[in-house]
């Protein structure tokens, strides 16, 4: 059986006379592989936040896994994570069912008052 080391750092951001914080309860968790994980992310907001999380494997840079803006409290994500969203409890706690050993990363939460839409188009050459 192999362990899954994951990390956890939270991003603060203090913008204006409004506080936002975030905060990760734990350092390291360690899983066996096939066992669920729950990350757990708290939040100080005075609004509904925009939400994020990110992953970032050794020598890589960060990979966005998952956003929270309205509507629906559970969010998919990609690789099979999820997120779910509670205003009465402030937090934003991301899932996995069952853990890969690709899993070992370093998983950041984030959060941001505002949340502006990028637009973007891929060119390609044949």
């Amino acid at each position: 059986m192999l362990l899954v080391l994951i990390s956890l750092l939270g991003i603060h951001f203090f913008l204006g006379v409004q506080t936002q914080t975030v905060s990760q309860s734990d350092a390291h968790v360690t899983v066996f592989e096939g066992d669920s994980v729950e990350l757990r992310c708290k939040y100080s907001y005075g609004a509904t936040p925009y939400l994020f999380w990110y992953i970032q494997h050794h020598g890589r840079g960060l990979q966005f896994l998952l956003k929270y803006y309205t509507g629906d409290p559970v969010v998919q994500g990609v690789n099979g994570f999820e997120a779910e969203f509670s205003k009465s409890n402030s937090s934003f706690h991301l899932r996995k069912a069952s853990v890969h050993w690709s899993d070992s990363a370093v998983y950041f939460c984030a959060l941001s008052a505002q949340c502006r839409g990028l637009q973007g188009e891929l060119i390609t050459n044949p």
